[in-house]
């Protein structure tokens, strides 16, 4: 029986004090989109419950009644993968923000998903540990955002992305009951369900406590910048660095419209004539560090920069990483709007899709402003535009979707870390066939067989998954 909207809020009021709902329009208009924009939806409803206990009876009231439920963290995600249903309701988990145990000895903390990535690293500083992903928007992106899509950072090369820094957590299933998945321990036994919901951008459960892994702080970490004339020679030269053996704790590039945009931003020493700039971290301990950054000095003047330069200190260290992450917030100077897209490569096909993407650059009259993970092939080009200009916004969403279906071309995928969300959905059929999207289906049917958590999202509806879920209701 589906409920109107006074039904749901008179339902809502019995579980939930009054101040933890939200119901009016213009109250609840920041929570209409995530960090992409160009995809909104104002929500029936958005609660902001304050214990596990109260989000369990909002999931319960939501199976009983089929209404969609849409967890959020701090809604910086650019995949539209937390935008509302227009008949859901919006499950903000703003107020699940406590640390709640670092355990040095184990190195690991205990949090509640609406805690901000970086504050995890700012507790562990006291016992010299750290939290080591690491996303551009890490002061305010939250860590049960970081597991709905499996996000990774400028460090992600060497030490991993969300998956791999997570031991367990605590999870309500659709039905509203609590479980926990993984274990305190290195492995547990049983099948890897924490591979298969890091990632699932909230269509399987919703998290309410995690244990992650904290590492040592490295003794000694320098930056080698490393700046060229040619994007393409840039891009085999991250293939060069990784080929001699060495793992960088970061390796990222900046073409030459990013490289301008951040250090008009945040003046962080960058070359603003060079074409592409590589970032090229090393960390441990102060001999290995000294031996692989003579290395890679030389590695990078052997593939062909113009100017190579290493930090001396860590304040220049954090500088260089400042132009990089602001690269998003800067690039905003230099366009109207920008698109940002998401997207994994094989590093030996860099320089070949970095020349394809100028190619499409010309095509479309768009200007790209590529910033990446490029040690680990995840590519974030940003399209520049002006919605403003009728009909360039569909044009950018074209050219953008192109992008990703060249990533599957050369054997990549379609997202890294910023999840399929609503945005991706028609790139899927590039990279997967109706009989892996039904198999997708019956997953998300296992956990959720009602379809109310994030419905719309991550999984295009086929005709042929349609025609599975009236098989499986006739059996």
């Amino acid at each position: 029986m589906a409920l109107s909207k006074t039904q749901i809020l008179a339902e809502l009021v019995s579980i939930l004090p009054r101040h933890c709902i939200i119901s009016d329009e213009e109250t609840q208009r920041p929570y209409e989109c995530d960090g992409l924009s160009v995809y909104c939806e104002m929500p029936l409803v958005v609660v902001l419950p304050e214990s596990v206990s109260q989000v369990q009876s909002v999931i319960r009231l939501c199976h009983q009644y089929g209404i969609p439920l849409v967890a959020r963290g701090a809604g910086t995600g650019l995949c539209a993968g937390a935008m509302p249903h227009a008949e859901g309701i919006v499950l903000s988990l703003a107020k699940f923000n406590r640390i709640l145990e670092i355990d040095p000895d184990a190195r690991t903390a205990r949090v509640q998903p609406g805690v901000r990535n970086l504050a995890i690293t700012e507790a562990a500083e006291d016992y010299d540990l750290y939290y080591a992903p690491d996303p551009s928007s890490q002061i305010a992106c939250t860590i049960g955002g970081n597991i709905a899509e499996n996000s990774g950072g400028v460090h992600c090369l060497k030490y991993g992305l969300t998956i791999h820094n997570i031991l367990a957590f605590d999870m309500l299933t659709a039905e509203g009951e609590l479980v926990t998945i993984g274990h305190e321990g290195l492995d547990s036994p049983g099948y890897d369900l924490l591979s298969l919901l890091i990632g699932s951008e909230g269509m399987l459960g919703v998290v309410t406590e995690i244990t992650v892994k904290l590492l040592p702080k490295p003794e000694k970490a320098q930056v080698v910048m490393a700046a060229f004339d040619d994007i393409e020679i840039a891009g085999e030269a991250v293939a060069g660095v990784i080929a001699a053996g060495i793992i960088p704790g970061g390796l990222e590039m900046m073409d030459s419209y990013a490289i301008q945009a951040a250090e008009e931003y945040c003046h962080a020493g960058y070359p603003t004539d060079a074409e592409a700039l590589l970032l090229c971290e090393i960390d441990g301990t102060t001999e290995e560090v000294q031996e692989h950054v003579d290395r890679v000095e030389a590695l990078f003047h052997q593939l062909g920069a113009i100017t190579v330069r290493t930090s001396r200190n860590e304040a220049e260290r954090m500088l260089l990483w400042k132009g990089r992450k602001s690269a998003f917030p800067a690039v905003g100077r230099i366009s109207p709007d920008y698109y940002c897209m998401d997207g994994t490569i094989p590093r030996s096909r860099l320089a070949y899709v970095l020349k394809r993407m100028n190619e499409m650059s010309a095509h479309y009259g768009l200007r790209v402003a590529n910033v990446f993970h490029a040690g680990d092939g995840n590519l974030h080009p940003l399209i520049l535009f002006d919605a403003n200009v009728p009909g360039e916004l569909e044009k950018t969403e074209e050219f953008g979707g192109k992008i990703l279906e060249l990533c599957v071309e050369v054997g990549g995928c379609i997202t890294g870390e910023h999840g399929v969300g609503v945005e991706k959905l028609k790139q899927m059929h590039a990279q997967f066939s109706e009989e892996e999207l039904a198999q997708f289906h019956r997953v998300k049917d296992a956990f959720d067989s009602r379809g109310i958590l994030n419905p719309g999202k991550g999984i295009p509806l086929l005709k042929r998954c349609q025609e599975y879920r009236s098989i499986e209701s006739a059996k």
